[in-house]
């Protein structure tokens, strides 16, 4: 399973690389918001960083860069959505699952543009992303936990339904919205390709109590051995 970063702030990402080695990115408008930067700004930066790292390519690294969310209008979708991608080979163009959101990005991907359907909440939803070729398809998790779902069966329909009908491999499946490790496990459990979570989540992860409890026995048998 692949493990993407999902922020906009260039220094998380730089540390999520090089010490976790994050398969790509995620980022939204509140991302962008929250790294203080403005979209265009953020755009020109991370371009400029996967340029020097060497991971130019949305199969190297990608980069899921959401459009303008006011849009409603498919042709204006697909206008930002192929400015957006000509700015960095490594662009995805992620585009809410709706009827127009759909169109457009049906369309980018016959134009070989390639999109993360995201904003998605059920299994007929991620049917569509598949159905139509979309790179990615971006089943939602913490949100529908909060509310009580059950959301390992939720993934599971969703990959048993690509192995049938010949999506999977086409369409990844990133399940977003991760809040907590144990989210992470159920979603590589339930089959999905790729999680994409906050770098808290990350570290949240490499933790455990015992690790640190057996860490300070080893530290004291080691400091109380001679060791000449």
């Amino acid at each position: 399973m692949k493990y993407f970063l999902d922020s906009a702030k260039l220094d998380e990402i730089k540390f999520a690389y090089h010490t976790f080695g994050i398969d790509g990115v995620t980022t939204n408008p509140k991302h962008v918001m929250n790294s203080g930067k403005s979209f265009y700004a953020f755009l020109r930066d991370i371009s400029d960083w996967v340029k020097e790292e060497g991971l130019d390519g949305k199969e190297v690294f990608p980069i899921s860069v959401e459009i303008d969310p006011n849009l409603t209008d498919p042709g204006k979708m697909i206008e930002m959505g192929k400015e957006v991608s000509a700015l960095c080979s490594n662009f995805v163009i992620k585009i809410p699952c709706t009827e127009e959101g759909i169109e457009a990005a049906r369309k980018l991907e016959k134009m070989n543009i390639r999109t993360n359907l995201t904003l998605v909440f059920s299994t007929a939803q991620a049917i569509i992303a598949g159905k139509n070729h979309s790179m990615y398809v971006s089943p939602f998790i913490g949100w529908k936990e909060s509310n009580g779902e059950d959301c390992r069966k939720y993934i599971e329909d969703i990959c048993t339904i690509y192995e049938q009908y010949g999506f999977k491999g086409k369409t990844e499946i990133i399940c977003a919205a991760i809040r907590t490790p144990k989210q992470m496990v159920d979603c590589a459990l339930a089959g999905a390709d790729i999680v994409t979570a906050g770098i808290e989540v990350y570290k949240d992860s490499f933790r455990h109590p015992f690790t640190n409890q057996g860490l300070g026995i080893f530290c004291d048998a080691w400091n109380n051995t001679v060791c000449d």
